[in-house]
């Protein structure tokens, strides 16, 4: 697996694996938990040696679960996770980015990883009622305590990772990136080309859609949350096919898997970006690991960038109070 450095000299395998769909968010688990520990340990075994996760992620049971399984490679891996979020009785009411609350969670996260240190603690969602110099600066202390190793931002404007950065460096941006969600080009970008900050794309294969596994004919099962999602409503998986068409057409022609593709494209983007597509199964993960070694052409890479303009993608990426949690 070829390595990547996001900001602050940190150094990743060039594609993560995101856990939180272990825990939550596409339906039933077609697994049981020692088959998601034989997962994330796998991961290891490709070169994936960056893993996401998050304590509102189930919540608290997929910190559990990647602690439990990384405990015996702890020193092998880069773990991330989140804070930001305020919950109640198991359930987000709403975000919460205190200082004291971000110390809490870091504890508690601590605990429940199974580690001495948070490799990089992002703040999950933008908190409108707490300065985002005041999160900095909060991150920065438990960095300078030696809990927290990077501190990272998520779903970020470009103003408020400028206002970060100038109080604490900031290591990483996570935010929905994609052949399909490109809202991150233009001005995310060139801040973060320009501080020396990372990328890191969550859900780069559009939740499913850009593996060629999800079509119009596809049901979602109870708690699965692409139910919703505007953009995989039946009437717009429909009129999405034909950005998926070539997709796979170009992976046919290189005899790979559309989500090689896909992946291939991100990390053709910047030196700086590194994917975390979720999985479940121990086969994806070895598939998506392959992008690595997918080389696409300039006329690949151009025809790739074109498909959203040329095409146009039907449907929002969150629904509007899904939408309300990002800082715009």
């Amino acid at each position: 697996m070829h390595t990547r450095t996001l900001g602050q000299g940190l150094e990743v395998s060039a594609i993560g694996l995101g856990a939180m769909g272990m825990s939550q968010s596409y339906g039933p688990n077609p697994g049981d938990r020692d088959d998601m520990i034989a997962v994330l340990r796998g991961a290891l075994d490709v070169g994936v040696a960056f893993i996401d996760t998050a304590e509102v992620y189930g919540p608290f049971v997929n910190e559990e679960l990647v602690g439990e399984a990384l405990e015996p490679i702890r020193d092998r891996v880069v773990i991330a996770t989140k804070f930001g979020w305020r919950l109640d009785h198991g359930r987000s009411v709403g975000l919460d980015s205190r200082p004291a609350q971000i110390r809490a969670v870091a504890e508690a996260s601590l605990r429940r990883l199974r580690t001495d240190r948070i490799d990089l603690f992002y703040q999950h969602r933008v908190d409108p009622d707490v300065p985002i110099e005041d999160v900095a600066g909060t991150v920065g202390e438990l960095i300078a305590e030696g809990k927290v190793l990077h501190f990272g931002l998520s779903e970020a404007s470009a103003a408020t990772i400028r206002r970060a950065h100038a109080v604490h460096p900031v290591t990483a941006l996570q935010s929905e990136y994609s052949l399909w969600t490109r809202d991150p080009e233009g001005e995310v970008l060139r801040t973060l080309g320009e501080l020396g900050i990372g990328f890191v794309p969550f859900s780069p294969l559009g939740k499913g859609f850009l593996t060629g596994g999800v079509d119009a004919s596809t049901a979602f099962g109870e708690g699965d949350i692409r139910a919703t999602i505007p953009r995989f409503s039946t009437e717009n998986r429909t009129a999405n096919q034909v950005i998926l068409d070539e997709v796979r057409a170009l992976a046919t022609a290189r005899g790979g898997a559309p989500a090689q593709i896909a992946l291939a494209w991100l990390l053709a983007q910047r030196p700086w970006i590194v994917p975390i597509p979720g999985t479940r199964r121990l086969e994806r993960l070895a598939e998506n690991a392959g992008a690595t070694e997918v080389a696409l052409s300039a006329d690949e890479i151009a025809r790739l960038d074109a498909l959203a303009g040329i095409l146009g993608v039907a449907g929002d990426r969150y629904n509007a109070s899904q939408m309300s949690f990002v800082d715009r």
